[in-house]
């Protein structure tokens, strides 16, 4: 099979699985409601104002879309990182990809492409919202779409590309595929915004302009009057008045347009390099501990069958005993017995109210239990039960309540008001909202 076979099949198939998902229509949306709530509208209104010096440049189609690809560029990029690295595509069939002679480079090239299509796709609607946005703050007879859709473009399309790149750079190597390649991008994501930093005052040139990944500061500098071409991005406060930016003498400078090509690219250069670094998976090795701290931790073996033991009798109290078994099974583990120990007397010597060790106990314990529980196959599985799947969810919210009770008792029984219960209950409620993370 030919690469540019395997690169339009592997293509296809992300595509087919992004158009089924409901995370599309929503990440499609996200960037449009960003836009509302984040241009100021007026003077007085809130948002995330771009200052010339200390004033508002004057509103005009170019500067409107340029101030739409500055949101996109910067700071709607983790929200665009997340739903890449969590939507339906992040379980890929590697168990039989990576036995088989195709190409890395066309499959990387070929999930690239998915996720490029998406981000862009999200900001051809932006495009559109900008279009509706004009029409509400801007005269009529000075709407230019064209303007405004090739700002925003050129600012914003270039820093979606480079991150759809790095969604497929990071999938390559074991390392960066964990929780470390999602603080890794969020150390990428401040420098980039912090390096434009360095060619504050010098002169337009590509070398200059390949610092600004975001691509933001030319149009905010190279058009600005003489005298105030320093800038600032956020919630600030500004004078009154306006200030002149000829946005196009910031897009159309020296080595501007040149270097968002460059940065384009650059994301085309990192897929390959992704496909020629790609690493297989390889099943994780659960380590134990050893001697006498591993025989008192780790779980012990499972108690011998009885193949001649009677059948269980019916219980006294099923829905009390659906109860008990989520208790149970929050609780399972030598380890966790030592820490509710620890979380005990945690709130022996402090109140119910500054026991935080229980709630962070509570915490990656119902997270832990949720995620055995709340699997969809075994979620499916369960709907055949005596109890439903809701009937259990119940339960566990009665179980987790119990738990910190249990585990803030040393502090109750020395200020048994009902208040002091009241604050308990709720922080075992608060603990079982993580529960919500493994459901979706």
């Amino acid at each position: 099979m030919s690469a540019a076979l395997i690169a339009a099949s592997s293509l296809g198939t992300s595509l087919a699985r992004y158009r089924r998902s409901l995370g599309l229509w929503l990440i499609l949306l996200t960037a449009p409601i960003a836009a509302r709530y984040m241009i100021p509208i007026g003077p007085d209104a809130m948002g995330v104002r771009i200052a010339i010096g200390s004033q508002l440049p004057e509103m005009t189609s170019p500067f409107l879309g340029v101030s739409l690809g500055i949101v996109i560029a910067t700071l709607m990029l983790p929200v665009g990182w997340l739903y890449l690295r969590s939507n339906t595509t992040r379980r890929q069939p590697w168990q039989i990809e990576e036995v088989s002679v195709g190409s890395r480079l066309a499959i990387a090239f070929g999930r690239f492409g998915a996720d490029a299509a998406v981000m862009l796709a999200m900001l051809a609607v932006l495009t559109l919202s900008g279009f509706f946005l004009a029409w509400l703050i801007l005269p009529l007879h000075e709407i230019n779409l064209a303007h405004i859709a090739f700002a925003l473009w050129v600012v914003a399309a270039p820093a979606l590309l480079g991150l759809a790149a790095l969604r497929i750079l990071f999938d390559a190597r074991p390392l960066t595929r964990s929780g470390f390649g999602d603080f890794l991008f969020f150390v990428l994501w401040i420098t980039s915004i912090a390096m434009p930093a360095i060619t504050e005052g010098a002169s337009p040139s590509f070398a200059n302009n390949m610092y600004d990944f975001a691509g933001f500061v030319r149009p905010l500098t190279a058009g600005a009057p003489a005298g105030s071409d320093s800038f600032s991005i956020g919630g600030i406060e500004v004078e009154p008045g306006f200030v002149a930016l000829d946005v196009f003498a910031g897009l159309f400078s020296d080595g501007y347009l040149l270097s968002r090509l460059a940065w384009a690219g650059i994301a085309l250069a990192l897929v390959a390099v992704a496909g020629l670094i790609y690493a297989p998976h390889r099943p994780r090795k659960r380590g134990a501990l050893g001697g006498r701290l591993g025989a008192l931790l780790n779980a012990g073996p499972p108690p011998r069958v009885e193949a001649y033991a009677p059948p269980a009798p019916r219980a006294f109290a099923d829905a009390l005993g659906l109860v008990a078994a989520e208790f149970r099974l929050i609780g399972a583990g030598r380890v966790f017995a030592v820490l509710a120990i620890a979380a005990m007397a945690m709130a022996a010597l402090v109140n119910e109210r500054g026991n935080a060790g229980a709630l962070l106990l509570l915490a990656f314990a119902f997270s832990a239990h949720a995620g055995r529980s709340e699997a969809r196959g075994l979620v499916a599985l369960t709907k055949v039960a005596a109890f439903a799947p809701m009937a259990r969810r119940v339960a566990f919210v009665a179980a987790g309540t119990l738990w910190a009770l249990v585990l803030n008792a040393p502090a109750l029984l020395r200020a048994p008001t009902l208040e002091n219960f009241g604050v308990t209950a709720a922080t075992g409620v608060g603990a079982q909202r993580w529960r919500l993370r493994w459901r979706r």
